[in-house]
């Protein structure tokens, strides 16, 4: 799979573990992200991440920055992003199964390492359910026309 990740200034180092996590699952990753730790504006990278998904450059994406928040309010400025702030493993596969959500983020103050790491996986093996669920990604769909 192929996987943008974005990060802020915030999440530099988180952003490398889980880069370097990811590729030892054997997926692609694309950086979008910085790698100073000078302070930088975490909408660009949430843009970057959200195009590079709904053009289609990559499969999902992972945002990272000082809560998650952020960054993933701008990615979902996107047309076709469902970006899901998770900082639990629960929500992670959660949001793969009833909501479609094409990135997650989390936050690089909120969750250490190891568990960012958990969350990323537990994303990935999760598969979106259909089903009643359509309905309500079709809705959101909907809302992002109008």
């Amino acid at each position: 799979m192929k996987i943008g990740i974005g990060n802020d200034h915030a999440a530099v180092e988180m952003k490398l573990a889980i880069k370097e996590y990811l590729e030892s699952l054997g997926h692609e990753v694309v950086n979008y992200g910085t790698d100073s730790n000078e302070s930088c504006n975490y909408p660009e990278y949430g843009a970057k991440v959200g195009r590079a998904v709904a053009d289609g450059d990559v499969d999902c994406g992972v945002l990272i920055c000082g809560t998650g928040v952020g960054i993933s309010i701008a990615a979902n400025k996107v047309k076709g992003v469902r970006a899901a702030v998770c900082s639990d493993v629960t929500t992670a596969h959660l949001v793969k199964e009833h909501n479609n959500a094409n990135i997650i983020a989390f936050g690089a103050r909120i969750v250490g390492i190891e568990l960012a790491k958990d969350i990323v996986k537990s994303y990935l093996d999760a598969e979106y359910q259909g089903g009643r669920h359509e309905q309500r990604i079709a809705m959101i769909h909907e809302i992002e026309n109008e």
